[in-house]
């Protein structure tokens, strides 16, 4: 059964059952107070037996005349008798004795006595008179009450049955109505697809579970689109990568094999293998320092970090480690508090990384790094001394496995720029190169202030 159905069922069996206990609450009520009422004709009629018989030689033709016209209306198998202290019937002419011995003298002992024999009410009082003590009996059927209360219980059931149905349409489009946004969700929910985890769904200002499912549908999108993009590159650089030094091991191996060669031969292509596997080592390191990054970039946490106290570690850590000659410029105007939204590792890691760059691509020599603030960003500039990086290659630097290290003598993978702007893009800022007016080479960090 659909969400939308068990809805409207609930809430219809509620809302009937609260009905149904009220209609019959009233009707038990209008019953109760019917009989209660007949109850109080038969006493009347008990009343007026006693005044009409036993006391109407007290009584004037006028005040008796008017007392039949008031009391005296024939009810629906009406018996009255008039009991005696011998308990025989008398004054009225039928003398025949309808209750028992046992219940005159109930009447006698409580005074006023009323129940119900079957369908009939039976009322009961003793009357003393100057002619004696008597008691006086009265029962009839409620025919007028029956038919009121069948009446009654007709309309409560056309009532009850209407509304019913009325509740029941009625609660399927509240709940129709409550669940569009959820329809709307498992809709736009189906468009998703391995090639389509980009798409997220719509959220709305309310504050609702629906919006909340919303909310936590597309952070598991963002988190899952993540994994998988982590997974595609990680896959198509290593076979992209792995393929060349494979194939160069395999061909030269083979070229070895083809005819017998002397020991310097063999020991030329030997270290041609084991420059190739060493190649493939850095490779792989990368790689897997590039899956190590892209974890922590995903599971990264955010925090407020003063750039200012961050740059000065960092140059504690170059003298300390690497011992080399790390300048620090803190360009800001006096009670500028240089305040960002990142992850302090992850940003030592890309400064170090282009610090590291900028040392190995200048031959050693100072660098130098600044820190300036201009329309709401924070400027952090890396300057060395050497040669710069060709406008034709700006872009192709942040890809990874990009390197020039082999020209100058160098190892290097060619992760440390594509790591450092992987990691400045997740702070939403951004990397440029640029030139500098002594035509040093500089690279230039923009973090939004917080």
């Amino acid at each position: 059964m659909k969400i939308k159905d068990r809805i409207a069922l609930y809430f219809t069996l509620i809302s009937t059952s609260m009905l149904f206990a009220v209609l019959c609450m009233v009707y038990f009520t209008f019953m109760k107070f019917l009989q209660a009422d007949f109850f109080e004709r038969l006493t009347d009629r008990t009343m007026v037996t006693a005044k009409l018989y036993l006391e109407a030689d007290e009584m004037s033709r006028d005040a008796l005349s008017s007392v039949r016209h008031q009391y005296l209306q024939k009810l629906k198998g009406e018996v009255i008798r008039i009991y005696d202290a011998r308990d025989r019937a008398t004054f009225i002419g039928d003398s025949a004795q309808y209750w028992t011995k046992a219940t005159i003298d109930l009447v006698r002992n409580q005074k006023h006595l009323q129940y119900k024999d079957g369908e009939r009410q039976v009322v009961g009082i003793y009357y003393k008179d100057n002619q004696g003590d008597f008691v006086i009996l009265a029962s009839a059927t409620d025919q007028g009450t029956h038919n009121r209360l069948e009446k009654l219980l007709k309309i409560m059931v056309v009532t009850f049955v209407s509304i019913s149905i009325i509740v029941l349409l009625l609660s399927r489009w509240v709940a129709v109505k409550m669940l569009k946004p959820l329809k709307k969700f498992m809709g736009e929910v189906k468009q998703v697809g391995s090639e389509n985890l980009a798409f997220r769904v719509e959220e709305n200002q309310t504050k609702d579970e629906i919006n909340l499912i919303a909310q936590s549908f597309n952070h598991l999108m963002e988190e899952l689109e993540q994994a998988f993009i982590l997974q595609k590159t990680f896959v198509a650089n290593a076979s992209h990568e792995l393929r060349t030094p494979v194939t160069r091991i395999m061909m030269t191996a083979e070229l070895a094999l083809l005819k017998e060669r002397d020991v310097q031969a063999y020991q030329k292509v030997i270290q041609s293998i084991l420059d190739d596997a060493e190649n493939m080592e850095h490779i792989i390191n990368g790689l897997l320092a590039l899956a190590k990054m892209d974890l922590e970039l995903i599971n990264s946490q955010l925090s407020a970090v003063r750039l200012d106290e961050l740059l000065i570690k960092i140059q504690s850590d170059w003298q300390l480690h690497h011992h080399q000659q790390l300048d620090i410029q803190n360009l800001l105007e006096n009670g500028t508090i240089p305040l960002v939204s990142v992850n302090a590792v992850l940003l030592q890691i890309a400064i170090d990384n282009m610090i590291s760059n900028a040392f190995k691509f200048s031959g050693n020599q100072q660098v130098l790094v600044q820190l300036e603030y201009s329309h709401h960003q924070f400027l952090v500039k890396i300057i060395d001394q050497g040669p710069g990086i060709p406008p034709s290659a700006h872009e192709e630097v942040f890809k990874p496995f990009y390197t020039k290290s082999a020209e100058i003598g160098q190892k290097g993978e060619g992760m440390g720029l594509y790591m450092a702007n992987k990691i400045i893009t997740l702070f939403k800022g951004k990397i440029e190169i640029s030139v500098t007016a002594n035509q040093q080479n500089c690279l230039i960090i923009y973090l939004p202030q917080l």
